[in-house]
């Protein structure tokens, strides 16, 4: 365990070095770039609002990646069981990946007020795409001897699909929103910073023009952690739901 940890630690330590000398020496001026001591004095002394902020935003995140995660399922399988959907469907998923959602979130705001649904949309509409191609693909990989073991059986589309499809599915799914869910927090952060009274990117809004730099990077260092804690998280349940996959015969 320990082996594993130093070189990511060392890296760390490297770059937080590198990065102190530089602030120290007045590469940049630290109303700009906080040093990492003014950063970690910062996480203390702003320990409780980082903490209530936080609450927010994780709950912003959590529920947008749930809702992401059905809503990649649902297409994905959608996508799997109909080649019409498919040629449909698909292009189109494709091409939302690209609209700037800082142009979709003050849309999404004007339409459904300045409560969670908007932040979860935008959440959701990050999250959604790489779910959908990990199960579309996860679906598609099924071993065929698997398939043809239902028939044999006499199984109908729906028990194939429960018994031996899903169980793929799901893990790959997971997989999915194991890469999108980095990014997630950062789709909460614009939610919030288009129209929000509270969590870490409204609390980010506020500290950058108040010249309290520390506090705003303080909230990237929350966020950069709760972000890994869920893709680990993710990546638990997906080893998970994987020892229980059928194996290919």
């Amino acid at each position: 365990m320990i082996r594993r940890a130093w070189p990511p630690l060392l890296v760390v330590a490297l770059l937080l070095g590198a990065w102190q000398a530089y602030v120290d020496t007045g590469g940049v001026d630290d109303l700009v770039l906080a040093s990492p001591t003014q950063i970690a004095q910062a996480l203390w002394d702003d320990r409780s609002l980082l903490a209530d902020n936080l609450a927010v935003t994780a709950v912003e995140v959590g529920l947008g990646v749930l809702l992401a995660l059905a809503l990649g399922l649902v297409l994905g399988v959608l996508l799997h069981w109909s080649e019409l959907a498919r040629r449909a469907l698909y292009p189109l998923m494709v091409g939302s990946q690209a609209v700037p959602l800082v142009i979709l979130a003050p849309l999404l705001v004007y339409w459904v007020g300045f409560g969670i649904l908007p932040k979860l949309a935008i959440i959701a509409l990050i999250c959604f795409f790489p779910v959908v191609v990990t199960t579309f693909d996860g679906l598609r990989r099924v071993d065929p001897e698997l398939r043809k073991l239902m028939r044999t059986l006499d199984a109908s589309r729906w028990q194939t699909f429960r018994l031996t499809e899903l169980p793929a599915a799901l893990p790959a799914a997971l997989s999915g929103a194991r890469i999108a869910v980095a990014i997630a927090v950062i789709g909460a952060v614009l939610a919030e910073q288009s129209g929000s009274t509270r969590g870490l990117g409204h609390l980010m809004l506020q500290a950058i023009p108040n010249l309290e730099t520390p506090r705003a990077y303080a909230a990237v260092v929350v966020m950069a952690a709760f972000a890994i804690f869920l893709f680990y998280a993710l990546g638990l349940a997906e080893r998970r739901l994987s020892h229980h996959r059928p194996e290919p015969t």
